[in-house]
């Protein structure tokens, strides 16, 4: 069997970048044989230029609004962003499907090789039937009220039986699936609802959409505020959700006890008080939190981003999400780097690096295979260029 060796200026392994003039062996398929210096690796070496990464980890993606893209207006809010969402339904079935194929094929190309990526309905089955990239689908329930949360469980739980139904048929190939049930926001889920969800997903890995606004924790601290603009459209002139006087992440978190591992999704207005409390409730209930940063979704929403810093500095576990083509110009994690390097320019490349490899593929417990240059693995191996233009090799 002929292995395939690449060099670049850098290697990066998913953990750091390897020691200057080091090659990468793989097997023809890409299974990582070794990371060896550069004398002891032979000939037939490709230079493939700038630097060497595994293949990108989406944490966050929604597929299925694919036939979004330049649809919603940028910097109006998340009010005014998911009164147009919803309200835009006139699409027919054979153009939502064609753009759900053209959005995999770009996530695909980009260098992605695992996304986690939210599904209300079917519609992305078929494409990601056929699709190289690995996917875990957060079957997403929205569920306003106690009194119709059984029916409304039911309805998703139909959705995700037709997700489980494909995963049976495909254990063995490479895009494995995995597919689960989780909670939208904290402004969409009953109290009820959050229960029923917390009991249905023991261990496994969940998200929820946090503190994207001030308005969510408006909503739980006084039950008023620009989210009843939005509770309007579903006809109700009151907030459906209890008055708790505290944060929405402080009031919803403690729904959950099944030992899941929770990606945090967007968190652009989340204080320090509310990540001291999301820590210690983790550690004192058995949960994972997982911290996901969707910085030009951000920009484009609410033209704000997370207070990054923070985050590191208190040593998160941070992962990258592009969010869908309703807030997002693009599926590129490359795109998503570029942003907060922009943004943050004091943040170590390799940082942000190991966010979109390793720190995803553990959030989404795919390590085992994929987020590194370990030995046996089969992560992707991309190009990126010194503008950080992707080119997947393998």
């Amino acid at each position: 069997m002929m292995h395939r060796k690449f060099k670049a200026d850098q290697i990066f392994t998913g953990k750091g970048m390897a020691p200057a003039g080091y090659v990468l062996i793989t097997s023809p398929e890409g299974v990582i044989i070794d990371l060896v210096p550069g004398q002891d690796a032979g000939e037939n070496i490709e230079y493939t230029g700038h630097l060497l990464t595994p293949g990108f980890i989406n944490a966050h993606c929604h597929l299925e609004l694919s036939h979004l893209k330049n649809q919603v207006p940028p910097g109006t809010g998340l009010i005014n962003f998911l009164l147009d969402v919803v309200g835009k339904r006139d699409f027919k079935p054979e153009a939502i499907q064609a753009a759900i194929q053209l959005a995999e094929k770009e996530m695909y190309d980009a260098g992605i090789v695992a996304v986690g990526d939210i599904s209300n309905t079917t519609d992305t089955v078929e494409t990601k039937k056929h699709s190289r990239i690995t996917w875990t689908n957060f079957i997403e329930v929205l569920s306003f009220s106690d009194e119709k949360a059984t029916e409304r469980l039911n309805e998703y739980g139909d959705v995700l039986k037709k997700f489980r139904s494909l995963e049976e048929n495909i254990q063995g190939i490479d895009h494995i699936f995995r597919s689960n049930l989780v909670p939208h926001a904290p402004y969409s889920i009953s109290p009820l609802s959050f229960q029923m969800i917390n009991e249905a997903t023991a261990g496994q890995v969940i998200s929820i959409h946090n503190q994207e606004t001030p308005d969510e924790d408006e909503l739980y601290k006084t039950g008023k505020g620009n989210f009843i603009r939005f509770f309007n459209f579903f006809g109700k002139t009151v907030s459906p959700f209890p008055v708790t006087g505290k944060s929405s992440l402080r009031s919803v978190l403690p729904f959950f006890t099944k030992g899941q591992t929770i990606l945090l999704i967007h968190n652009t207005f989340m204080p320090e008080e509310d990540r001291v409390f999301a820590q210690e409730y983790a550690a004192d209930n058995g949960l994972d939190i997982v911290y996901c940063f969707c910085p030009n979704a951000n920009l484009y929403i609410e033209n704000t981003l997370p207070p990054v810093h923070q985050f590191l500095a208190e040593k998160k576990h941070i992962v990258l999400g592009t969010d869908s083509l309703s807030s997002n110009y693009q599926l590129s994690i490359a795109e998503e780097i570029n942003t907060l390097h922009k943004y943050f320019p004091d943040i170590p490349l390799e940082t942000m690096l190991q966010w979109a490899t390793l720190n995803g593929a553990m959030a989404l417990k795919r390590e085992d295979t994929l987020g590194s240059f370990s030995k046996g693995k089969k992560p992707g191996i991309i190009s990126l260029d010194i503008d950080l233009k992707p080119k997947r090799l393998l």
